[in-house]
């Protein structure tokens, strides 16, 4: 009972401030007794979505095609989403390895991006070609001793997850990759040699990103691997029938599959997304109240909306780019991709924006932010709640008008971090790995260590 008082008198003081939502800016409390956490919370909702309710924040089941945002270039179907899981968790595909003794056939697109930690890495740093072991969940990824540092395929960045990217029309921390939405009329900046040259194919961010990310992390797909593993030559047939023959098995296509699969990985079975299909009990009233103050009083539902909680905007936080002990070189403080939206763009007003992440599983791996430098989701909103940017190189000019103090009381934190650590947890996304691969090799690493650690001795 002492639970369920606390509970009541913490939510009242929600409404008091939640209600006066971003969109409408009501100053005036509501009055009346919250009796009824689900009501309060729908209502609140309802402001939130302009209207449109709980299913403006929904995630589709896996196999709803029809309503999973995809690319009109790459329409998904059964076939193209078997063969790209398949490719995605592949480690017989890395076959562009730096030092082919040491690297040939040990790493794979999950190398970076794999279940066991929210489809990302679990280190500040993804290593695909150049990295041993995995740990339990992929946090004990380190260097290969016998490749140099400079020949190790890092991320020059903190990895972002490929969950629930069917709501990203461009990808990255900067946007780079995607010809469709909001990168129309960034056409000056794809040049010919770089991975962004990609974009002319004309597709959005996840297909380009996963088409140049083959190529960029030194995996080659081509018509050797399908005549070598003949279940792969069946099933680009199947998911590409329309495509001629010369053209069906290749990095284009596989990349293609990929993203068709990746768009499927969402994270639909966690609590929230239970709650708003209708199950009351699936959060815990803290968690309730967490949801009141996160669409509410700490207005993260401006640009943390919609069913993955992000949305293609771009701000500055101050946030300090990727340094620490888990750092291997590859993002210099004069490396443009530390400069966010700008760096792509060439637009110096849009320097240190970075992308609005999408918010599910968070805790799966605890690196935070393009850099990494955050380690808990407490540490991000303690950190946005104080707004006192960490990094010396952002000018205050640059720094989002949102990015100011939230007055966030201890109980407050304390339900909105419960609401992100758990409400937005779905804990079964293995559902999205495997069994097994074509190749019968090891994955999502197939290095020596890696498959002592992940069981898979051969």
């Amino acid at each position: 009972m002492k639970k369920q008082q606390l509970a009541s008198i913490a939510f009242s003081a929600v409404l008091l401030f939640g209600l006066s939502s971003c969109r409408k800016q009501v100053d005036e409390p509501v009055t009346g007794e919250a009796t009824n956490y689900d009501q309060v919370l729908r209502d609140i909702l309802t402001d939130a979505s302009n209207g449109e309710g709980l299913n403006y924040f929904v995630l589709p089941e896996s196999n709803q095609y029809s309503l999973i945002p995809q690319d009109p270039l790459n329409p998904i179907n059964s076939a193209k989403v078997h063969l790209g899981k398949l490719l995605f968790h592949e480690t017989a595909i890395g076959r562009n390895a730096k030092y082919q003794d040491e690297g040939l056939f040990t790493y794979s697109c999950a190398s970076c991006h794999h279940a066991e930690a929210g489809f990302q890495a679990n280190v500040q740093q993804g290593i695909g070609d150049g990295g041993i072991g995995f740990g339990m969940s992929g946090e004990a990824r380190e260097p290969n001793p016998n490749y140099s540092v400079d020949s190790l395929d890092v991320q020059p960045i903190r990895t972002p997850t490929a969950m629930n990217s069917a709501y990203q029309e461009v990808m990255l921390w900067n946007g780079q990759f995607g010809a469709q939405g909001i990168n129309e009329g960034t056409e000056a900046q794809w040049a010919m040699g770089t991975p962004i040259f990609n974009n002319n194919f004309g597709n959005a961010g996840v297909e380009i990103q996963a088409i140049a990310g083959l190529t960029v992390h030194r995996m080659l797909v081509d018509e050797e691997i399908c005549e070598q593993i003949s279940i792969y030559e069946d099933l680009f047939d199947l998911a590409f029938s329309d495509w001629p023959v010369e053209t069906r098995y290749t990095q284009r296509t596989a990349g293609l599959a990929i993203a068709a699969y990746e768009r499927t990985i969402l994270a639909n079975q966690s609590p929230w997304q239970d709650w708003l299909k209708g199950v009351s009990t699936a959060m815990t009233d803290s968690e309730k109240r967490g949801a009141a103050v996160f669409f509410g009083k700490a207005n993260c539902g401006s640009c943390h909306t919609g069913p993955a909680l992000s949305s293609m905007t771009f701000y500055g936080y101050g946030m300090d780019d990727l340094v620490g002990p888990g750092f291997y070189g590859g993002a210099s403080s004069e490396n443009t991709v530390n400069l966010g939206r700008g760096g792509f763009t060439g637009n110096a007003e849009e320097n240190y924006k970075f992308k609005t992440p999408q918010l599910y599983n968070l805790k799966d791996s605890p690196f935070m932010g393009h850099g990494g430098t955050f380690h808990s989701v407490r540490e991000v909103v303690e950190y946005k709640n104080n707004a006192v940017s960490e990094n010396p190189n952002v000018p205050t000019s640059q720094l989002a008008e949102q990015f100011v103090p939230l007055g966030l009381t201890d109980q407050e934190i304390d339900d909105l971090v419960n609401f992100i650590e758990n409400a937005l947890y779905d804990a079964n996304l293995m559902r999205y790995a495997p069994q097994e691969l074509p190749s019968g090799l090891c994955f999502p690493n197939n290095d020596p260590i890696s498959m002592i650690d992940q069981g898979c001795l051969q």
